[in-house]
């Protein structure tokens, strides 16, 4: 079992995305998902409730404040195989809680100085609490909605400038395609999405499943997991 935070204090930078692609992508495998939706918009919520054909294995929490976000996680930890939080695009004291009880913090940026100013704040926050509390916190930033025109050595030395900064990387990134849009627009995901309706369907459905496939990755467990701060 993972708990999965996806954070960024910017809006728009892909989180809500993001989630939707990992929470469906493991229901699709047949495991038990939970996301906890802590954004006041309830976009993930929404998308979760409209879905044409839902996956009984996944389940949507709304209205997650920091006066409650703490017990869902530890309550979603116990019945899920993997728990995912969707953090609104704020700094908050809901982000330091649920960053701090987290197996893995994921932080979507675009290629954009707003972007990566949220991150950083989130960065800042993982290395605080290491400072302050000793508490360590797995993390990666995703590149999001990179333009599908750039090439894989224009973004192979944007990943080497990154990681020789301190930076650590998602091994995938994602990019913009129709399709991640089309899924809000027709409530599907991608795997279900008519390919004679939105362009470069099979790309997409590729860099989706290649996405969950990275964020697994990150549950084979180097030392002991942190969920156990969530019971904490």
């Amino acid at each position: 079992m993972a708990i999965f935070t996806f954070a960024n204090t910017k809006g728009g930078a892909g989180k809500t995305t993001a989630v939707a692609l990992l929470a469906s992508g493991l229901a699709r495998r047949g495991l038990k998902v939970e996301v906890i939706d802590a954004d006041p918009q309830r976009w993930i919520s929404r998308w979760v409730e409209a879905l044409t054909e839902p996956f009984p294995n996944l389940k949507v929490q709304s209205f997650a404040t920091h006066t409650n976000i703490k017990a869902r996680m530890q309550a979603a930890a116990a019945r899920a195989d993997h728990v995912i939080v969707d953090l609104p695009g704020a700094a908050s004291r809901c982000m330091a809680i649920c960053v701090s009880a987290s197996d893995h913090v994921i932080i979507p940026v675009q290629g954009c100085a707003m972007d990566a100013h949220g991150g950083a704040q989130v960065l800042e926050l993982i290395a605080y609490l290491k400072e302050k509390a000793d508490i360590t916190v797995p993390h990666a930033v995703m590149l999001s909605r990179v333009n599908p025109l750039v090439s894989t050595r224009a973004l192979n030395a944007v990943r080497t400038m990154l990681e020789s900064r301190g930076v650590t990387l998602l091994d995938v990134s994602l990019v913009e395609r129709a399709a991640f849009r089309e899924m809000f627009d027709y409530a599907a995901p991608v795997d279900r999405l008519n390919p004679a309706r939105v362009s470069n369907l099979v790309k997409a459905q590729t860099n989706a499943e290649n996405f969950v496939d990275a964020c697994l990755a990150l549950t084979r467990p180097k030392n002991a997991s942190a969920s156990a701060l969530c019971a904490a």
